[in-house]
């Protein structure tokens, strides 16, 4: 049964830096040495973007040096805070698509892993590039390796694809819904679309596809829906996502390592 660690919106800074007072380095720290301690079994830690904060080149190769501690492999996409040509720079060991995405398939006995790349980026215009996009290339990735899979197909992508019912947020979601899920609804093999952005832990269903959303290891969004500011963060425990298949189907965890015991007793 495969078993997939996922790290979202890690927001790395420079040596010396905080965000609302938060050291991500430290942090994010924490949540690899839990993983390295409970979970070094796992196949994948897959991290979907928001690396940096600012996208500049000393947090990268802070993060690079940070993430060589894993223990198990790691699998890397990006996410609206990063930048495309000097992510690929610094993780020279990480191979875009043809057409340059941050984009992979990984198989594993099970499923098939398919991170995407909902960057909208080119020209770096911020705010505007904060909402993610599928463009008419990376969803031909998309369709083509949805096609040639008869495994069960987990897409992990920063962006969610659909409203969350936080107001910010969901104005800088993926612009182009209708699209994505004409594609991902195409073949009938998507059992599951995880992603981050939002900072908070979210799970339902949105067109007949189980979705879920993790927090950050960092800050989290404030709990009010109507919120129209998406930069507005608090302080609350880091937390990773833990997804295992079944021979039924999978299992979605969510842990919050910051507060987390093992030196248990019975109740």
């Amino acid at each position: 049964m495969t078993k997939l660690i996922v790290f979202t919106d890690l927001h790395m800074t420079p040596e010396g830096t905080t965000i609302i007072g938060l050291d991500p380095f430290e942090r994010l720290r924490k949540g690899i040495d839990h993983v390295n301690r409970h979970h070094a079994d796992a196949d994948r830690v897959i991290f979907t973007g928001d690396l940096t904060h600012r996208a500049d080149t000393a947090s990268y190769h802070r993060l690079k040096t940070l993430l060589s501690t894993l223990v198990p492999p790691a699998a890397i996409t990006i996410g609206n805070h990063d930048h495309r040509e000097r992510f690929l720079d610094i993780f020279d060991h990480v191979t875009p698509d043809m057409d340059g995405f941050v984009q992979q398939a990984i198989d594993f006995d099970d499923c098939r892993v398919l991170l995407l790349d909902t960057l909208f980026a080119p020209p770096y215009d911020y705010p505007a590039s904060h909402a993610g996009l599928l463009c008419d290339r990376r969803l031909a990735w998309l369709d083509q390796r949805l096609a040639e899979s008869r495994a069960p197909v987990l897409l992990f992508m920063h962006h969610p694809p659909h409203r969350t019912g936080f107001t910010g947020m969901d104005s800088i979601r993926l612009t182009n819904e209708a699209a994505f899920y004409e594609v991902a609804l195409r073949h009938g093999n998507v059992r599951h679309i995880f992603a981050g952005h939002v900072h908070r832990t979210i799970g339902g269903s949105h067109r007949g596809i189980p979705f879920s959303i993790f927090k950050s290891p960092v800050h989290q969004q404030p709990m009010p829906f109507d919120t129209p500011n998406p930069s507005l963060s608090v302080d609350e425990p880091g937390a990773y996502g833990i997804v295992v298949l079944t021979p039924e189907g999978l299992q979605v965890h969510t842990e919050d390592f910051e507060i987390a015991r093992r030196d248990s007793v019975i109740a």
